[in-house]
């Protein structure tokens, strides 16, 4: 949902971009090119995927103590979207994420750790229907760099975890849907440049 949860990503631009002037750098994510997806077991027969579209998220990047960068991400549960008006109308009620009542879910790191060139894991509190719990994503960091469309410095990756959502206390169904969910997460995030800083120039 950290997102999504983006620093890893960033983190890895590490050996592979010059080194910017400020010591830290903020991200944004850029929505329209950032999804997040989950999937959970529908009676055995399918996989069944939602996702939700309207989510807010912000990176703060320690280039020179990367463990001390930061993730925080937003998601308004009432933009869960299952391509079907009465399965939206279900998922929403009080079966499952009670959006009246728990309007967003959130995700904020905890910790950063690199496990390869362009891997790494992000560990956090994911807090869904008032419930926190740890989540660890799973991420590859796929590029960074000048955007092609303009003087932006973008930063990509994508990350995946599994949660169980009865840790958060949503049992409607169980066990015939699925208590794990899958969760995939694509982010592209912009650098916020600071006065007198250029993309061009990074």
């Amino acid at each position: 949902m950290k997102k999504l949860l983006l620093s890893l990503g960033v983190l890895s631009v590490m050996g592979l971009a010059q080194p910017a002037a400020a010591e830290i750098e903020q991200y944004t994510l850029e929505k329209p090119h950032s999804q997040i997806l989950f999937f959970v077991n529908h009676l055995g027969f399918s996989h069944s995927s939602g996702r939700f579209l309207d989510f807010d998220g912000n990176i703060e990047f320690n280039r020179s103590e990367p463990e001390k960068s930061s993730v925080d991400v937003t998601i308004k549960t009432d933009s869960l979207e299952m391509n079907d008006q009465k399965w939206n109308d279900h998922l929403k009620g009080d079966d499952f994420f009670k959006v009246a009542s728990f309007p967003t879910m959130t995700f904020k790191s905890t910790g950063i750790e690199v496990t390869g060139e362009d891997t790494g894991l992000i560990t956090g509190d994911l807090t869904m229907l008032g419930v926190t719990k740890p989540v660890t994503l799973d991420v590859k960091f796929n590029k960074a760099g000048k955007h092609p469309f303009g003087n932006q410095y973008a930063a990509g990756f994508s990350a995946t975890a599994d949660i169980k959502r009865s840790d958060f206390g949503m049992n409607y169904g169980l066990p015939a849907v699925g208590d794990e969910v899958e969760i995939r997460i694509e982010v592209e995030a912009i650098r916020e440049e600071t006065e007198g800083e250029s993309a061009s120039n990074k």
